[in-house]
């Protein structure tokens, strides 16, 4: 189960797929530390010196929405750019847009609208990499942990939302208030998104791009440096890869226009779309953002909010790190999410009932009632991170065909950045109208889910990318087992032979 899951071939071939998995999955980084770091660098006296603004609500809502528009901007549209240049180098693009946009908001310019400008275009650079990542995971995975490593993008999610948490504590309790207590872990985003631009340098394309591309030899060539083997195994998947796209390019005749309008592809845009809102709906990403002033309506007023978040980090990757390594490739998809979204709905409705009908903190001091609903709200958490949190990223990518998968993971991503864009633009107006009652609200959404899952989300565990055709009953589906035993029984001799494919369709 899990990291333990037996693949096919040699062990360095496991080892090279799981540190590709997740060294692609550092955008995920990227994503959770740019959520982290937002909520405490606004309770930073130096960033409202240097800032000058008094309505703390109005900024908050603004500073994580404009990167949200750029980011669900960017993912939708980058499905394009990803198409004809690749997984690899659009990623790597992706990265230096970021960096750009990270600059912008380091500058001493004491002014919100550059500020602004900045989070926009790394928003820019943010989307598009989040967007292609999954994708670019899961046409090099092998099917037996291609959920653990699509799942990683929210581990390393995770791992960067703790670190802004604790970045954040650090700076607030042990620099002086300076333009540097708020530039530094705002500038520390730059670092893991240079190793991520740099380090694709040394990483090969998605096989299944080259092969749609019809580089062949260079397809061969990826698939053999990440399987770590060119044995009997790797032709038959590389033979199950050539008759997948020849089997999509017969059923569709090449018009993306009819794909699209394929009523399995319609199907899958729908899911596709629905797992994103579904873990936006959660209201565990808004927690993210704004945890130090949702952690001040239960416990009250004082630096440990900012302490209280640091632990919720922490927890969030703990939990997020043992469901992708011992439980992800053990646990079907679709219960494990409409259960989750169950439990979620009840541990939100009791925070809202016992933070409603007991005293609230006085002096800045938790009361009793207070840190249980503290402790159920990391309950929550974990739930999400056994479930909502992680699932959507390996589903959204792992269900569609490889001709398609480039514009349903962008139209998925872009789902998650407008929704998050919403709710982070309309969750500190909660927090200040509603209060707990907030917590209320994102459980009903919670059930709403988890009732549409169970009853249209198909499951997907343990099946390779071109079996999905089978599983969705489109017409591009094929017999995968005849393929596979077609390629062990020709082989890749020299330069890659051409495998005919005939007559698979009716054997």
């Amino acid at each position: 189960m899990g990291i333990f899951t037996a693949v096919p071939g040699p062990r360095k071939g496991k080892i090279r797929a799981i540190c590709f998995g997740f060294f692609i999955a550092l955008s995920g980084f990227l994503f959770g530390y740019d959520t982290g770091i937002v909520g405490g660098v606004l309770t930073l006296q130096s960033y409202k010196n240097d800032f000058r603004f008094t309505n703390n609500t109005k900024v908050s809502a603004i500073m994580v929405s404009v990167q949200n528009a750029g980011a669900f901007v960017a993912a939708l549209g980058v499905f394009a750019v990803s198409e004809r240049f690749g997984r690899r180098k659009t990623i790597m693009g992706a990265m230096c847009l970021f960096c750009t946009g990270v600059i912008l908001q380091v500058i001493p310019s004491h002014s919100l609208a550059c500020f602004y400008l900045g989070r926009i275009i790394a928003g820019f650079g943010l989307g598009a990499g989040t967007a292609v990542s999954p994708s670019y995971n899961a046409e090099m995975a092998p099917k037996e942990i291609r959920g653990m490593l699509g799942s990683g993008v929210q581990w390393l999610f995770a791992l960067g939302v703790m670190i802004s948490y604790w970045i954040d504590y650090g700076v607030s309790v042990g620099l002086p208030v300076s333009s540097k207590q708020w530039q530094i872990p705002v500038g520390l985003q730059l670092v893991p998104a240079t190793v991520l631009g740099l380090g694709l340098i040394g990483c090969k394309e998605s096989v299944r791009w080259l092969a749609k591309k019809e580089r062949f030899d260079e397809a061969w060539e990826s698939l053999c440096w990440i399987r770590g083997d060119d044995g009997p195994e790797v032709k038959a998947e590389f033979n199950e890869i050539k008759v997948g796209l020849a089997e999509e390019l017969r059923a569709t005749e090449g018009l993306r226009s009819r794909e699209l309008m394929e009523p399995a592809n319609r199907y899958r845009l729908l899911l596709a779309f629905g797992v994103f809102l579904g873990q936006q709906c959660t209201g565990m990403t808004a927690l993210a953002y704004f945890a130090p002033q949702f952690f001040k309506v239960l416990v009250g007023a004082g630096s440990q909010n900012l302490l209280i978040t640091g632990l919720f980090g922490a927890e969030k990757f703990i939990m997020c790190g043992t469901y992708i390594l011992f439980f992800s490739e053990k646990w079907n998809r679709r219960p494990t999410l409409y259960i989750s979204g169950l439990l979620m709905a009840c541990c939100f409705v009791i925070v809202n009932v016992v933070n409603k009908t007991t005293p609230g903190p006085k002096n800045h001091q938790a009361t009793p009632a207070g840190i249980a609903t503290v402790a159920m709200v990391f309950l929550t958490n974990s739930i999400y991170q056994f479930s909502w949190g992680p699932l959507p990223w390996p589903y959204a990518a792992e269900i569609f065909p490889t001709r398609l998968r480039e514009l349903g993971t962008s139209v998925g991503v872009s789902t998650q950045w407008l929704f998050n864009f919403l709710f982070s633009l309309t969750t500190p107006y909660m927090i200040a109208a509603w209060g707990s009652y907030t917590f209320t609200f994102y459980a009903i959404l919670d059930i709403t889910m988890a009732t549409l899952v169970f009853l249209f989300l198909k499951e997907t565990k343990g099946r390779s990318v071109e079996e999905m055709e089978t599983v969705f009953r489109s017409r591009a589906a094929f017999d995968v087992e005849v393929a596979r035993k077609e390629g062990m029984a020709t082989g890749v001799r020299g330069e890659v032979e051409e495998i005919e494919v005939l007559g698979l369709k009716g054997e």
